[in-house]
């Protein structure tokens, strides 16, 4: 899975202050520096009360709203402008007035899916967590680079924001129960054996009772198991991590269809192109061409 973090916004506002914003990637990062803040998106019951050090990643939302501060009359409305990886707004105190970085994460159609499938809509990393020290540190980082404005600070910021990212899954795989989903499969110890096997040799046809036998389970045990840890059987999971092989193959890789098929386990090139346009919604050449025509 690839990743590259958009340089975040830097807001920093003084009264009471409103901010809207349309998100168009898979991943909308939000960290409270300063001050706090009520955080609104699509598919939230309610607001989320964010203080400083708080870190919130909406995924898979079409907007969010903010806001915070105080005093009479209506908020003050602002928005990043488009390019700029920072904003001042007012001529705020940066030491006392709110303040929010806020970023998109840009992901690779095999990432989005995989990230969008496994994450809830909002991961929330609070200051008092036990991971609080290693986002701290990052944001702090993040915060220094977004203020100097030195040179090069623009690539800075896209590497400590594709950190920050790292450290917020980190802390989320640390939380509670994980749901149904990959994270929580790849973080069974159970289920390892099989999912190594799988990971290894996706070409391979693997039956579910060689699978049971690695996991050192019956076959009812370790496809009931498994259903629950990941969501779907261990098939439809083998399946599904050959698709994200054949993405990534097409996107970065100069590899035949033909030959593709065959890694992966197909006994034709048919077989394989209709399960990929069954997964992707696309036959294979003309996901690939589409994808290096954008880039």
């Amino acid at each position: 899975m690839k990743c590259a973090a958009r340089s975040p916004a830097r807001s920093r506002c003084g009264g009471h202050w409103v901010t809207r914003s349309v998100i168009a990637s898979p991943l909308k990062l939000t960290v409270m520096v300063r001050g706090r803040c009520r955080l609104s998106a699509d598919g939230l019951d309610a607001p989320i009360e964010m203080e400083a050090g708080d870190v919130a990643v909406l995924t898979g939302r079409s907007w969010l709203r903010a806001e915070g501060g105080t005093g009479d009359g209506p908020p003050e409305e602002f928005a990043p402008e488009p390019g700029h990886y920072a904003l001042r707004v007012g001529g705020a105190d940066f030491a006392v007035d709110d303040v929010i970085l806020g970023g998109h994460v840009e992901l690779n159609q095999a990432g989005a899916a995989l990230l969008t499938q496994t994450l809830p809509p909002v991961t929330l990393i609070r200051s008092c967590d036990a991971a609080a020290p290693a986002l701290r540190a990052c944001v702090d980082r993040l915060v220094e680079e977004v203020t100097a404005e030195r040179m090069g600070a623009a690539f800075a910021v896209r590497q400590h924001a594709q950190l920050l990212i790292l450290e917020v899954l980190r802390a989320y795989l640390g939380q509670a129960e994980l749901p149904p989903g990959w994270l929580r499969a790849l973080t069974d110890d159970r289920l390892r054996p099989a999912l190594t096997l799988m990971h290894r040799e996706p070409g391979r046809h693997w039956g579910l009772e060689e699978l049971a036998r690695a996991a050192a389970m019956s076959r009812t045990s370790f496809a009931v198991r498994f259903r629950s840890v990941a969501g779907v059987p261990p098939l439809t999971y083998l399946n599904s991590w050959r698709m994200l092989l054949a993405q990534r193959a097409l996107r970065d890789d100069d590899v035949r269809i033909g030959a593709l098929a065959v890694q992966l386990g197909y006994t034709s090139e048919s077989a394989f192109s209709t399960a990929f346009k069954r997964e992707v919604g696309e036959a294979p050449l003309r996901y690939r061409h589409r994808l290096r025509q954008a880039s």
